[in-house]
């Protein structure tokens, strides 16, 4: 499926291959431009002979002080047809840029895509709803990244706010 894949991308998509780089793993990988996440997905869901279909996950990953662009995008694409096929694709990325949103070809990115922009700060531009998931609205920073203290910013604001919350809850519950 890899020789597959590589001839697809290479004959129909040289221009968004970001770089070719071998890791070591059972699962083929390909880097792609951030530009050529949406049509690169896009055209492999339909592949006669190919069919990734499903997306199965997507992350990222934050390299800083290892790797140069620090961040990496990883979508985990399996096709619905064949159950031992699954290809990752990873999208380079500097603090600061945006990478396209795949919720147009798989609405099941809605949440991983919300998830990684508030654990890690990455932005997907054309997301209808790209505001925080699981850290409250209030959370400073992005808790995923490296650079992010271990313990915290001095995230008191949260506590009091929510000791705030719940006082009022009691005391107006009480006669």
């Amino acid at each position: 499926m890899k020789e597959t894949i590589q001839s697809f991308l290479k004959d129909k998509f040289p221009h968004f291959i970001s770089k070719e780089e071998e890791l070591h793993s059972n699962l083929p990988t390909f880097f792609l431009k951030p530009e050529g996440i949406v049509p690169v997905l896009s055209a492999l869901k339909t592949a006669p002979g190919i069919e990734l279909n499903y997306l199965n996950d997507l992350t990222a990953i934050d390299w800083l002080g290892k790797k140069t662009p620090r961040f990496e995008v990883c979508y985990l694409l399996r096709s619905g047809n064949k159950s031992s096929t699954k290809v990752q694709f990873r999208v380079r990325l500097e603090d600061g840029e945006e990478v396209p949103s795949i919720l147009s070809i798989f609405k099941g990115a809605n949440w991983p895509e919300r998830e990684v922009y508030d654990l890690f700060g990455i932005r997907f531009t054309g997301h209808p709803r790209m505001d925080r998931l699981i850290m409250p609205d209030n959370f400073q920073g992005h808790p995923l990244r490296k650079d992010y203290p271990l313990e915290g910013f001095g995230q008191d604001y949260l506590v009091e706010d929510l000791l705030t919350i719940h006082l009022k809850e009691d005391m107006e519950g009480q006669p």
